[in-house]
C-alpha cells in the first residue's frame, strides 16, 4: 500500500490527491481508495497516518485500506461556499465499515429537497478532478454518490 503519491518529475504532469489519505490508481484496473491506520493493541481506526493511537497510546499501528462503500451518518446542505464552488450541495459524514468516518460531498441527491431517508443511505466513493494546480497538475478529490438499487 502506498501512503503517499510520488511527486511528478520536472516537465511530467501527474494527478495529485487533494488529501494524503486518498490513494490514486497507479495502474489500469486498479481502483482509488482511502486508507488509514488501525491500532494493533485496541483496534481503534483512524483516517490517514498516525504516530500513535489516541485511545490507548500504543505506537503499534498498521495501514489499512478502507472500503469504497459506506453509509451516510449525517448530512447538511451547503448554501454558501468558496468562489467557483457551485451551491447548494450535500456535505455528509460517511461511516465506513472498518470503523472510521470521513467528511465528503455527496452527489446524486437533490440538495433542494433534503430527506430524512438519506440517513443510513449506502453510498459509493468515486474521484474527480477538483482543480488544476499552479504547477499544472490535476488535483483529484473524492466524493460519494448513492449506491443504485439500495
Amino acid at each position: 500500500m502506498t501512503t503517499q503519491q510520488q511527486p511528478a518529475t520536472e516537465g511530467e504532469k501527474k494527478p495529485q490527491p487533494i488529501v494524503p489519505y486518498l490513494c490514486l490508481a497507479e495502474s489500469p484496473g486498479e481502483e482509488p481508495y482511502l486508507w488509514g491506520n488501525k491500532c494493533k493493541s485496541c483496534g481503534a481506526v483512524y483516517v490517514g497516518s498516525r504516530m500513535a493511537c489516541s485511545k490507548c497510546t500504543s505506537r503499534e499501528l498498521e495501514e489499512i485500506r478502507f472500503s469504497n462503500v459506506g453509509e451516510i451518518w449525517t448530512f447538511g446542505v451547503v448554501h454558501q461556499s468558496l468562489p467557483n464552488v457551485p451551491t447548494p450541495y450535500v456535505a455528509a459524514i460517511i461511516d465506513l465499515p472498518e470503523g472510521a468516518s470521513v467528511r465528503a460531498t455527496v452527489t446524486g441527491l437533490d440538495p433542494n429537497q433534503p430527506n430524512p431517508s438519506w440517513f443510513g443511505k449506502k453510498v459509493q466513493m468515486y474521484i474527480e478532478k477538483a482543480y488544476t494546480s499552479k504547477q499544472g497538475d490535476d488535483v483529484i478529490t473524492y466524493k460519494y454518490r448513492p449506491v443504485e438499487g439500495v
